[in-house]
């Protein structure tokens, strides 16, 4: 049976101690699915994350004629081993102007952006389309950069739908401005080589952006010939565990029982690894989502009605143009759990509750992160009910599971059908 529509996170009742495995960096693993198509070679994926958009990665690279296999990880349910027969910059399969190739995202930005500037590579003719919310979210800085290296791109407004037509590989320079998404400078870089691209990127923080950073790194380490690449735990989802500790030792003062996330990323990669570091203490400075923390400063959001004292989070422009409208989003739903939030610009400023939150139903707007975060949050908080919580299939779809099994590998969580209060375990907290 799946996941009820309506969930409810009954507070801890006790400190845990745990050592949560969260599955791999989402990330990472379409940056290496990629990177493995235009290898030269076989490239076996360790640690992979199995979700919907890595899924939709992976079902549009074989659209597109790539031989890949996909084996169950003995070590995380969520993540597999994938093995991609690179073609050495060849993309196999294509459509004509009259039959383009169909390639669906879904609502995979990622996919979406990568697999954009990746059919340029090939001879022929690719419609890519997604859900609705994806043919609103920006692709022009992107779509301007690839037809400034010479490839015809129709669309009506610079988003998707949108049709290449290509006749393969062309040399040449371009400027991609990053100040909607750093996917758009990803998307190019991935692709660079093979298409003999030179890149110049523009808009604030151009240089340290880490997610371009991030690509780059992959490109330098990545077997191009061929080989195995080990896929590292996802960081942004650790950052809900990460976050529940913070909150234990806030719930019960004193505790020694700590939450721990197993094998935490060292690279440098994911910026949200510095998320550990942020919880150490219990205050949060004031955060930017440029410079601090990723998409995981919405944890840090959630959890700053808790603080001491008030927060401000800043440079959060980007979190509007993802999954949902994510300021507004978190601004709205913590002010129905009694938070007082200021939003100005693209800060958010966020009071301590002195008399604590309280429950409420939590619109999650089809987005995967505002469920994840909420969740948290009903740790504490009495009362929280989480609306569509399957949508957590998109990044982490045993999220559930991770919160309800017994330490010490999971929370002990009680989680409750949101309608009619029967306990849920097992096969009943995946989100398929």
């Amino acid at each position: 049976m799946a996941l009820p529509d309506l969930i409810e996170i009954m507070p801890l009742q006790a400190p845990v101690s745990a050592t949560i495995t969260v599955p791999g960096s989402k990330s990472i693993t379409n940056r290496a699915l990629i990177l493995s198509a235009l290898a030269k070679g076989q490239t076996r994926l360790n640690g992979a994350l199995w979700s919907e958009d890595t899924q939709v990665m992976t079902e549009c690279l074989k659209t597109l004629g790539f031989e890949i296999e996909v084996a169950v990880d003995q070590h995380e349910s969520c993540n597999r081993v994938i093995t991609v027969m690179g073609r050495g910059g060849e993309i196999p399969n294509a459509g004509t102007s009259e039959a383009p190739l169909e390639l669906f995202v879904g609502n995979a930005g990622t996919a979406a952006r990568f697999l954009l500037a990746l059919v340029c590579l090939g001879r022929g003719c690719y419609r890519l389309s997604g859900v609705p919310r994806m043919h609103e979210r920006p692709k022009q800085s992107l779509v301007n950069a690839l037809r400034d290296l010479g490839y015809c791109i129709d669309t009506e407004n610079d988003r998707l739908p949108a049709v290449v037509h290509t006749n393969g590989p062309k040399a040449g320079r371009c400027s991609v401005n990053i100040d909607e998404s750093s996917q758009f400078a990803s998307a190019l870089l991935l692709g660079a080589k093979v298409g003999g691209w030179e890149i110049e990127l523009t808009g604030n923080n151009s240089d340290d952006s880490p997610y371009v950073e991030m690509t780059r790194s992959l490109i330098d380490s990545f077997p191009r010939d061929g080989g195995a690449f080990q896929v590292e735990p996802d960081a942004s989802g650790g950052s809900y565990f990460w976050g529940a500790d913070w909150l234990q030792r806030r719930c019960f003062t004193g505790t020694a029982m700590p939450i721990d996330v197993a094998h935490w990323p060292t690279s440098g990669w994911q910026i949200d690894a510095r998320f550990a570091d942020q919880t150490r203490s219990d205050s949060m400075p004031s955060l930017s989502r440029e410079t601090d923390l990723g998409d995981a400063i919405m944890t840090a959001i959630t959890l700053a009605p808790l603080a001491e004292a008030p927060v401000s989070f800043t440079e959060l422009g980007r979190l509007r143009l993802q999954e949902c409208e994510r300021v507004e989003a978190l601004r709205t739903e913590l002010t129905r759990c009694g938070a007082k939030v200021m939003e100005e610009e693209d800060t958010l400023t966020i009071q301590p509750a002195a008399g604590g939150l309280h429950g409420a139903e939590i619109e999650t707007y089809d987005d995967h992160r505002m469920a994840m975060c909420f969740s948290v949050l009903g740790l504490k908080t009495p009362g929280i009910k989480i609306k569509n919580p399957a949508c957590v299939k998109k990044t982490f779809p045993n999220f559930f599971q991770k919160f309800a099994a017994a330490p010490p590998h999971g929370l002990g969580v009680e989680i409750r059908d949101g309608h009619n209060g029967q306990k849920l375990t097992g096969d009943r907290l995946f989100a398929a």
